[in-house]
């Protein structure tokens, strides 16, 4: 099994590499203070100055000052509890609160008084008869000057702090995080004795190998091409359906070759700020070309590579365009990006901007196609290297049953057959595992569907119709599997795999095809005179091909040798054809899809024993594996020749 892309350090480098060596740590630059520190010495100041006048007046509201007059009342009245005198000034304290002097509103205990200068020396004398205390401290105790100073510095502190936050916070969402780092992205390590990917985990693919080997090749090679002035392509794109292989390829040459790869997702690069994604593939260039030779990956490059002028942007500049006219430049060498190889991977080729895909940027175009059979027994193989398999498992027969599937879909059935396995609770996979792994895949889960026998019955029928008549047509697909288990969305599923893959097909065989598919609908007419909503899929089946024999592959005389309809069913009809065209081909579809159906009407009317034995054996069976249900057929399997 291929190791995972390590993941990223930094959630904004849109990259992820492998086998790059670590950089030598770079000294932090050093921070200086937005806005200077002449401002915020200032503003400091002033902070400061505002604390002490709001101290002072929260002081100057305490204790309240006192007439002697008054003052001299409350010794009199035994209600002073001591006092301290520096001087002619005295602060005290009353045994009971008093109200304020004056206008103040509120009550006191603690006060301040004067002691005038012609005043008597009896004062001591009426302290000492009421008992007052006389102490050597300050009874009104003042704060120092450090803990003023102290008071005051903390508002100051706090604007400081908060400053200092703002401006880092500006500073990365600015510099940092939306329009570029400052510092340079460290690469990512392969964790240590972790194996890279190389060409022994790829199989089923090996014309597209040898394309690669070349690339392979120069990476480690560089002197003798450059001695006879020969230059690697710059970019190779990878072009071919989900789940090829195509990112598991790109890996793959980096691991044989043993350089640093670079891999990263076309709409990683894409921000909604215009200037993001040119500025980070310039940092990714540049990190590849510090350790080059060196690879760098895109997946699915189309994001960004489309065709410009399109109307997408406001006059050209939108980001999308930005980052690829970015990837452009430095695909041309102008930049001298020597010894960085480009690869890419897209579905959609046929978007691409032409200057993207011209010599000098990716003048090289490798079409990853699904695998043949032995690239599929190849390629299973390869994902049960880990899976315990029983001496029964036949890889070579799943493989010949499983024509036009991808490399990811072959892992995908791996996988779920080591599920069931371990559903079973078995120690080992095996052939009726792969089997059912096989069918869940194709043919969807089974549900646990309860259907009226009636409906039961006419399902039967249905199925039965589908393989009869694939069994009589010439040179059909055989028939591997029946069963009226409900699969999907389907009551009932017949499958038809073919021996051997086909790339061309004529169009006897198309026809043999579009009546097997209209076998289930024919059978419920010759036996019960309906028809019923269960032939849908069927039908949309039937239209496909036969749209295909008249608008496309020019199986109709009189419609003519032309490709009258596009080849992408998204795409509307009359932007690609004449009414009257559109008229004709609608006409001979018809045509077509009705004298197929006269003939599985009478294929079934001429062999209905046949088709009340295989009703019967599915009813009592639910399901008809292939050397049975040849066998209740009566009908002798015949290999498919060439179509």
């Amino acid at each position: 099994m291929s190791n995972p892309v390590p993941p990223r350090r930094a959630p904004d480098q849109p990259w992820r590499s492998e086998g790059a060596p670590s950089p030598a740590p770079t000294p932090p630059p050093k921070k200086k203070m937005p806005g200077g520190w002449g401002g915020l010495i200032l503003t400091a100041l002033i902070v400061y100055l505002i604390a002490n006048l709001v101290l002072s007046f929260f002081d100057d509201g305490d204790e309240p000052t006192i007439s002697y007059t008054e003052f001299s009342k409350q010794v009199d009245a035994g209600n002073v509890s001591k006092i301290y005198s520096k001087g002619d000034a005295i602060q005290g304290q009353l045994k009971k609160e008093r109200e304020k002097p004056g206008d103040e509103k509120g009550n006191y205990t603690k006060f301040l008084t004067q002691r005038p200068a012609f005043a008597d020396d009896k004062l001591w004398d009426d302290l000492t008869k009421h008992g007052v205390t006389v102490t050597a401290e300050p009874v009104v105790q003042e704060r120092s000057f450090l803990s003023n100073l102290l008071i005051s510095l903390a508002p100051m502190l706090l604007l400081v702090v908060l400053w200092i936050f703002i401006a880092r916070r500006m500073s990365a969402g600015m510099g940092g995080g939306m329009l570029g780092r400052k510092t340079p992205p460290k690469p990512v390590e392969l964790e240590p004795g972790v194996k890279r990917t190389t060409f022994e985990d790829v199989a089923g693919i090996d014309e597209v190998e040898g394309e690669l080997n070349d690339v392979v090749d120069f990476l480690k090679n560089p002197d003798a091409y450059r001695s006879m002035g020969a230059k690697m392509p710059r970019g190779v794109l990878l072009a071919g359906p989900p789940g090829t292989g195509k990112t598991l390829l790109a890996r793959a040459v980096a691991g044989e070759a043993g350089v640093p790869f670079f891999s990263a997702s076309a709409s990683e690069f894409i921000e909604m700020i215009v200037g993001v994604g040119a500025s980070r593939v310039r940092e990714l260039f540049a990190e590849a070309r510090k350790v080059a030779p060196s690879i760098i990956f895109i997946d699915e490059i189309d994001t960004i590579g489309r065709a410009r002028g399109g109307g997408s942007g406001m006059g050209g500049h939108d980001e999308r365009e930005q980052t690829l006219n970015q990837i452009l430049t430095e695909m041309d060498g102008f930049s001298g990006a020597e010894g960085v190889i480009v690869l890419a991977a897209t579905n959609r080729a046929d978007v691409l901007d032409p200057a993207l895909t011209r010599p000098g940027r990716f003048d090289r175009v490798v079409n990853v196609s699904p695998p043949d059979r032995g690239g599929r027994e190849a390629i299973l193989r390869i994902h049960t290297r880990t899976i315990p398999l029983a001496d029964d498992v036949d890889l070579a027969q799943v493989a010949r049953t499983t024509p036009g599937m991808t490399g990811a879909e072959l892992a995908n059935l791996a996988n779920e057959a080591a599920l069931i396995a371990v559903k079973r609770k078995k120690r080992t996979v095996t052939q009726s595992d792969l089997s059912e792994a096989m069918e869940k895949v194709q043919l969807g889960a089974e549900r646990p569907l309860v259907m009226p026998e009636e409906e039961r019955r006419r399902t039967a029928y249905h199925e039965s119709g589908h393989a009869l008549l694939g069994m009589l047509q010439p040179g059909a697909d055989p028939v591997r599997k029946i069963t009226i288990v409900p699969r999907g969305r389907a009551l009932g599923v017949t499958l038809s795999t073919p021996d051997s893959d086909k790339y061309a097909y004529t169009e006897e065989y198309l026809r043999g095809r579009i009546i097997g598919a209209l076998g289930g609908m024919a059978a419920e007419h010759v036996v019960y005179g309906v028809v019923t909503t269960g032939a849908e899929n069927d039908l949309e089946q039937v239209t496909s091909i036969a749209r295909g024999m008249v608008g496309r592959w020019g199986m109709s005389e009189l419609v003519g040798r032309l490709s009258a309809l596009p080849s992408d069913a998204q795409q509307a009809y009359g932007l690609s054809a004449a009414p009257q065209t559109l008229d004709a081909i609608d006409g001979e579809m018809r045509r077509i899809v009705d004298e197929c159906y006269e003939s599985a009407c009478r294929q079934l009317r001429d062999h209905r024993d046949q088709l009340d034995a295989l009703a019967a054996a599915l009813l009592a069976n639910e399901t008809l594996e292939e050397a049975e249900a040849y066998r209740v057929a009566g009908v002798v399997r015949k290999a498919a020749g060439p179509h």
